[in-house]
């Protein structure tokens, strides 16, 4: 589905011919517009039109077609193909989810397919209709405002994801230590939300990097500044993901070293009250194999001194098990 199809004029929004192809003839007729659509999620047919009219390699129409991409540049002969991942974090249900944001630069033109619902194309092109100086660069200037916009994203879902990682760190060292089960199980949700991240912000450095440098077809040359921009924060984001994926295997272990020594209390626990009930139950147990010629059977005291003999065998286990942090 064409979602919005706009001619561009020396930065500004200028009405054109209704039919795309009409539309892009005019655009080539002068030297500073160029035509920018954009589709939504397109089937195969609707995008066959435009794939013959702006002469897109097959590949990359495949590609756009089907998504499930890694973010990458790739330069064909007619036309600049990049892919993005705009990324959204619900954290109400500490999940993180990505949408596909693919973008066609070629003569005069710029096609953005658009997968999901999170890619913020509709701003972008809002803030660039109401800047013409930047709008004015061409093609180039939405390349570089929609990465600009999808990284600067990344930096506020890596800081929601920090804020979440000190609750649950706060969460794994609290005294009362919560349900280990749980615990653990969060941990390793969240790590899985890290790594769906990783893999929107990871590939998309050697693509910024290549944009930031000269040479890339279809790209102005004096834009080289802005996609430096856009590397250093996307180096700064990809920082905090190594960063949040470490701490979290710290905390993983720590929680597991924790879950070892309460195993380690309870298990000395269990020793310690099992010893302390082997006493009188041997006691007993000597005394219950009915033998005849046992003397102290007969003696008046003997039944009160048997049990404070175990009573105080007892006791004195107890304070030896208190002092040693036992019990």
């Amino acid at each position: 589905m064409i979602v919005d199809c706009a001619i561009y004029q020396d930065g500004r929004r200028t009405e054109g011919p209704a039919d795309f192809s009409d539309a892009l003839d005019a655009a080539r007729k002068s030297d500073d517009a160029f035509l920018w659509i954009g589709l939504h999620e397109p089937t195969e047919r609707e995008f066959d039109l435009v794939r013959h009219e702006f002469g897109l390699h097959p590949l990359a129409v495949e590609d756009a077609l089907r998504a499930h991409q890694r973010p990458k540049l790739e330069v064909y002969d007619d036309s600049l193909f990049a892919v993005l991942k705009p990324v959204v974090y619900e954290s109400s249900s500490d999940t993180v989810s990505t949408d596909e944001l693919m973008i066609f630069i070629g003569d005069s033109f710029v096609v953005t397919v658009r997968h999901g619902d999170s890619a913020p194309l509709a701003d972008v092109r809002s803030r660039l209709e109401a800047d013409p100086q930047i709008l004015a660069h061409g093609p180039t200037a939405v390349l570089y405002a929609i990465s600009d916009a999808v990284v600067d994203h990344y930096i506020d879902v890596a800081g929601e994801l920090q804020v979440d990682l000190e609750e649950l760190e706060t969460e794994v060292f609290a005294p009362s230590g919560g349900d280990s089960s749980n615990t653990a199980a969060s941990i390793y949700t969240f790590k899985r939300q890290v790594l769906e991240f990783r893999r929107a912000t990871g590939p998309l450095t050697a693509p910024m990097t290549r944009l930031a440098g000269a040479g890339v077809p279809f790209v102005h040359q004096g834009a080289q500044p802005f996609f430096r921009d856009v590397a250093d924060h996307l180096a700064r984001v990809n920082e905090q993901v190594e960063g949040l994926d470490r701490l979290l295997s710290d905390i993983l272990s720590a929680h597991l070293a924790q879950m070892g020594v309460r195993q380690n209390d309870d298990m000395r626990k269990i020793s310690a009250w099992a010893a302390m009930a082997a006493v009188p139950t041997m006691v007993a147990g000597i005394y219950g194999m009915n033998f005849d010629h046992m003397p102290e059977l007969h003696w008046t005291w003997t039944y009160p001194a048997v049990v404070l003999f175990m009573a105080l065998a007892v006791f004195g286990l107890h304070r030896q098990f208190k002092r040693r942090g036992w019990l």
